[in-house]
């Protein structure tokens, strides 16, 4: 005999399922269900929380419950922010309920990359996202700045924040900057509180920034993480179990450059040495610790010490590179190689990438009365006179600017572990469109300059400012080839590479092709990079800038005539400008020699290996085949008169009758026998 259930119950129980909230969104969660790495990431496989645990904490505050209504994360470049915070933050948000969210990107370009390379390929993998979004083919493809749900009950939009019109026109609950240190300011203000003000409709919005640091003083990233509750990720010691963070300055106390691959942590409490093989364990057992919790919002510090990629030898083995304790790590096996490979490893890219720090720039250079008498006060032989080059394997270069009634000219040779010797500075009376002028650049394309050991060398290359007299400069720089003469002009930006290629664009701003003879340059890093290496004392040290006797007192006024300045923009935003010590000082001879860098860098100075340097210094540190001395060499060795005579004496075996002596000839001086006039 069968039963029937009751009608009430079951629609009872119908109506409670219905009516059961949605679980709790779970970022975490999520990965693990969707997230499967393919054969090109470090770890193939599925997403495993168990080899990140650091970022459980993380996707907690960034879930759509959390009460925080902003987040910040800066850390180390290369350690999953994208595909393991920002991807499956956007995908869980979607995921919880109808949305529109917005991804603001530094540029147009990164922007398209972030589409293509890491969020299309996840969308695609992703099952959650594939029920969302779509696979984006056949019928599904949408534009790749704004993306719609299937059910069409949200979007996701992405821009760029160089497009204040894209930004201003969308209303968001969601939104993340990405790589927010390279936002810059806009004719229509700031990008960053552009994208903020997106949510400001909503009480449950979020707003997530994350990035690797800039420069210390107008870091986007960093200031923001300043005011935050500035959490760092604490590990307990494998031998004592006090618990402390991994921090850079303990790291480095332990790096001996004989042997780099035993870099380790020192425990502050039991003072014992903690090795790599102890990293998973401690990292597993780590937490979170708020170093100022008085923030207003939840911000994370992590760095590469803590992500299981890499080990703590490679960050040892980064640092010595940089500091010029090994070769250069650039594969380049051709001098065209060197010259296309724009920038090697700075401080500040270590510092930044590596350590996830912002790097704090020098502000301005010695005091130029300590810097002439450091050189002119100096022991004999320890400084070269001007024209002089050291016989080591060096590029010369030139670096031009160019003023209404003169042409200012500065000689620098540039050696391994980014040293340099400042040859000479000349000034060309003419202006650059002036025959006179143009024969004085050309003269000097064409001069040679002798080392030390008598070999004559030639200006490699010359760089020329064309920001201003631009139409003169060029047309002279027609005459030479791009491989000896290039034309560089000063970015308004100081984020990006030291130097980058000019672009020649439509109307539309697409870019038809690269130029190879001009080049921008982020003068701002420049000047910053130089007045560090200026205040370096040692002369063997990395970086050390040897100048020629008697270059003057004005010259090394003008060299120190900058200082760097914060300033706060009409926006609220801090921003670092150089300007004049004093407005009467000039500036010529600081922006010549950072012209004669860019032109060193584009000969690869900072690319070479040691191999190359080895190879150059054996074409270039040797004394020519046959030197003749002039009147400006070194002092030659005193050879005793008898053998001066013996030495022109013709091999006779009887001497030629002396001529009479006509000492009624003007000019005419009498034989005296020996004695040497």
């Amino acid at each position: 005999m069968g039963f029937l259930s009751s009608a009430e119950a079951a629609v009872l129980r119908g109506l409670a399922q219905a009516m059961l909230p949605p679980p709790p969104p779970d970022i975490t969660r999520w990965c693990e269900d969707n997230i499967v790495f393919d054969e090109r990431s470090p770890f193939p496989g599925p997403f495993r929380i168990a080899r990140f645990p650091f970022l459980r904490e993380i996707h907690e505050v960034l879930s759509p419950e959390h009460p925080a209504r902003e987040v910040t994360i800066r850390g180390s470049a290369q350690w999953g922010k994208t595909v393991s915070v920002l991807n499956p933050a956007v995908a869980a948000w979607h995921e919880y309920g109808p949305l529109d969210s917005l991804v603001v990107h530094p540029t147009t370009s990164a922007a398209t990359e972030w589409v293509r390379n890491k969020w299309m390929p996840m969308r695609r993998q992703a099952p959650a996202l594939r029920a969302i979004f779509g696979e984006g083919r056949g019928d599904q493809t949408d534009t790749l700045s704004n993306q719609e749900t299937l059910a069409r009950d949200g979007s996701l939009k992405v821009t760029s924040a160089g497009s204040p019109d894209d930004l201003a026109g969308t209303t968001r609950r969601f939104v993340a900057m990405d790589d927010v240190r390279k936002f810059e300011m806009t004719p229509k203000g700031d990008p960053e509180k552009l994208a903020e003000s997106r949510a400001s409709g909503f009480e449950d919005a979020k707003i997530l920034r994350i990035s690797t640091p800039q420069v210390l003083g107008t870091c986007r990233v960093t200031r923001a993480y300043l005011r935050s509750d500035q959490r760092h990720y604490h590990v307990p010691c494998p031998h004592c179990g006090h618990m402390a963070p991994l921090t850079w300055e303990n790291f480095r106390k332990s790096i001996d450059p004989e042997r780099l691959h035993a870099a380790h942590f020192t425990c502050d409490s039991c003072h014992v040495a903690i090795g790599h093989q102890h990293k998973a364990q401690m990292v597993a057992a780590g937490r979170w610790v708020r170093h100022n919790p008085r923030g207003d919002h939840p911000g994370f510090h992590l760095w590469r010490a803590y992500v299981p990629q890499r080990d703590w030898a490679s960050i040892a083995v980064e640092y010595a590179q940089v500091m010029g304790w090994t070769g250069s790590p650039a594969n380049i096996t051709t001098e065209e190689d060197a010259a296309d490979k724009v920038e090697a490893e700075t401080e500040q890219t270590f510092w930044n990438d590596v350590l996830g720090l912002p790097y704090e720039q020098a502000s301005k250079g010695p005091d130029w009365e300590k810097l002439r008498d450091r050189v002119e006060l100096a022991e004999e032989g320890q400084y070269l006179p001007i024209g002089r080059i050291p016989a080591c394997g060096v590029l010369m270069t030139a670096g031009v600017d160019c003023q209404a009634d003169r042409i200012e000219v500065t000689l620098v040779a540039y050696g391994r572990n980014y040293r340099r010797w400042v040859i000479e500075h000349r000034v060309i009376p003419h202006h650059i469109g002036d025959d006179e002028g143009r024969a004085g650049l050309d003269a000097l394309l064409k001069s040679t300059w002798r080392t030390t050991l008598g070999l004559p060398l030639q200006i490699d290359m010359m760089a020329v400012d064309e920001g201003a007299f631009t139409e003169d400069v060029r047309d002279w720089a027609k005459r030479h080839p791009w491989t000896r003469v290039i034309l560089i002009k000063g970015s308004s930006s100081g984020n990006g590479p030291t130097l980058r290629p000019q672009a020649d664009r439509k109307a539309n701003g697409r870019v038809i092709k690269r130029q190879r003879r001009g080049w921008m340059l982020n003068v701002s890093q420049m000047k910053a990079d130089f007045y560090a290496w200026l205040a370096k004392e040692d002369a063997q040290e990395r970086g050390f800038i040897a100048f020629a006797l008697g270059l003057g007192d004005e010259y090394y006024r003008q060299i120190t005539s900058e200082v760097r300045v914060l300033k706060r923009s009409r926006s609220g935003v801090m921003v670092s400008s150089w300007e004049l010590v004093e407005p009467s000082r000039r500036n010529e001879c600081l922006d010549t020699m950072i012209y004669s860098e860019a032109a060193a860098r584009k000969r690869g100075w900072t690319a070479m290996t040691d191999g190359q340097w080895d190879i150059m210094e054996a074409e270039r540190g040797i004394a020519p085949p046959e030197a003749q001395a002039d009147l400006f060499d070194a002092a030659m060795p005193v050879v005793p008169l008898s053998q001066q005579a013996a030495a022109r004496a013709p091999r006779q075996t009887a001497p030629p009758p002396a001529p009479e002596p006509q000492q009624d000839q003007p000019g005419w001086i009498a034989d005296r026998g020996n004695d040497w006039l």
